[in-house]
């Protein structure tokens, strides 16, 4: 075990827990459910930005991206790239006519929204479902990600790392609610920035400058360095698929929607969207660069997700490696947070509060059990992640996708086509759930196309065709007042 690159990852947890015991101290007034799960909508500009970008960026950002760069070279730099306008692209499309109605109906979760515009119990029961288990899967990911973080960099064995890790995050997750989600998500937005820049520059530095590098690169496989990558798994269609996957469909994500209901003000909007496409850009450059790059450092690694962690203790003196580690930590914590708190608001206001809807005034047992759920939610995930697959990257963008077909077109057509109803979103989620798991389970790419592109089309074939069968709403539900 190395202590002199744990000792500032736990100076940094225990600035975790302080963060969250100032957002419990700092609660408002008002609906228990409202501030727990949303802050009281109070969220400014550059918060909106951090927490945004911290949940977009993930386990998946800093591990298995990176690892996938290692393996593939270049050009999956080139490809992690295409991911730069999700902030923009996010806040644009949902923005302000989802936080106004989010308002008018009191929408405490994504589900609320939908119950709100679409007034079917059925539809609220599948979109918890679905929710539920792809977030299963999606946290799994980024407990495994902090696991080998603290194996690889600390030398803490893996199923130690996981209990601790795990732990610490439903502990403060249920503890502190939404707000405390944030306010570490500003800190981690900034700690992730730091970090992945300085890492970029040791790697290169270790390297012997960029143009030592990338003929390092050359050397060990000249695909390292072409724009298809190594093995040619950079296909045309497989580029437009990953686009779709990780920055369009970003939309349909439960987690980043419940953002675009909680800011303050359209000013907020503005900066946020500046800011966080900024804060992007130099995450995933920066860290997929560098791992790309790390194969001229380290060119024998057997686990690809492994590079990131590998190379802070190579290249980085070791407190600044124990420092810098708390960047991808904090990628990780941050996402995790999003989808627990999201996860349990599920439990709660969609489920629970759906069948026993006298509750909502009993708001010390709310209290009670929306912090059990999400403590109990976390300890379901270590167990899940007790043995994690080699490559986590494909893993989470199967749960990514998955939410992606069930939630988008349902979402985004609720908010701007006046006569979806009812019919045509349950057809839309049953197509886009069974069609994605068919084609994920046996691994079919049609015209070497990902999953998720003939999912999201039957999709919203079915949604045109459904609507078709549907009751017509009888006023229009999504003129803001």
């Amino acid at each position: 075990m190395q202590t002199e690159v744990l000792l500032p990852l736990i100076a940094y947890l225990l600035l975790v827990f302080g963060l969250s015991v100032y957002a419990y101290t700092r609660r408002q007034q008002g609906s228990f459910l409202t501030e727990y799960f949303l802050g009281n909508r109070s969220m400014g500009g550059f918060v909106l930005a951090m927490t945004l970008t911290a949940t977009y960026i993930s386990a998946s950002s800093f591990i298995g991206g990176p690892g996938a760069a290692y393996k593939f070279g270049l050009g999956w730099v080139l490809l992690a790239m295409i991911q730069l306008p999700a902030v923009w692209l996010s806040l644009g499309v949902l923005g302000k006519k989802f936080a106004i109605l989010a308002r008018r109906y009191n929408a405490v979760t994504l589900n609320d929204m939908l119950f709100a515009r679409y007034q079917s119990r059925l539809l609220v029961w599948l979109a918890s479902l679905s929710l539920l288990v792809a977030f299963l899967g999606a946290m799994t990911v980024q407990f495994i990600g902090g696991a080998r973080l603290l194996e690889t960099a600390a030398g803490i064995p893996y199923d130690t790392g996981l209990l601790i890790f795990g732990i610490s995050i439903a502990l403060y997750t249920s503890f502190g609610g939404f707000r405390a989600s944030v306010l570490n998500d500003a800190m981690q937005g900034l700690v992730m920035l730091l970090g992945t820049i300085l890492l970029l520059f040791a790697v290169i530095h270790a390297a012997g400058g960029l143009h030592s590098a990338v003929d390092k690169l050359q050397q060990i496989d000249p695909k390292l360095v072409s724009v298809h990558g190594g093995d040619d798994v950079l296909s045309l269609a497989f580029m437009a698929s990953f686009w779709i996957l990780v920055c369009f469909g970003v939309i349909g994500l439960p987690h980043t929607a419940v953002r675009c209901i909680s800011y303050k003000d359209s000013k907020a909007v503005h900066r946020g969207i500046v800011l966080g496409t900024i804060v992007v850009a130099v995450l995933m450059l920066g860290m997929h660069l560098a791992g790309a790059l790390g194969r001229a450092v380290l060119p024998d690694l057997k686990i690809p997700d492994q590079v990131i962690p590998t190379l802070m203790i190579t290249v980085l003196p070791p407190y600044a490696a124990g420092i810098f580690l708390a960047a991808p930590m904090a990628a990780i914590m941050s996402t995790i947070n999003a989808q627990l708190l999201q996860s349990s608001a599920t439990i709660v206001k969609d489920l629970y509060l759906g069948v026993r809807p006298e509750q909502i005034t009993n708001e010390r047992r709310l209290k009670r059990f929306s912090s059990w759920a999400t403590f109990i939610l976390g300890l379901l995930v270590v167990l899940a992640a007790w043995r994690p697959p080699e490559m986590i990257i494909w893993l989470n963008l199967l749960a990514f996708g998955g939410l992606e077909a069930v939630f988008l077109w349902p979402l985004v057509l609720g908010l701007y086509w006046e006569r979806a109803n009812a019919t045509g979103a349950l057809s839309s989620m049953i197509v886009g759930a069974v069609c994605y798991t068919l084609l994920a389970s046996i691994d079919l790419h049609i015209a070497g196309l990902h999953p998720i592109v003939p999912s999201l089309s039957l999709s919203l074939l079915a949604f045109y065709i459904g609507n078709k069968f549907g009751v017509q709403p009888r006023e229009t539900e999504l003129k803001p007042s």
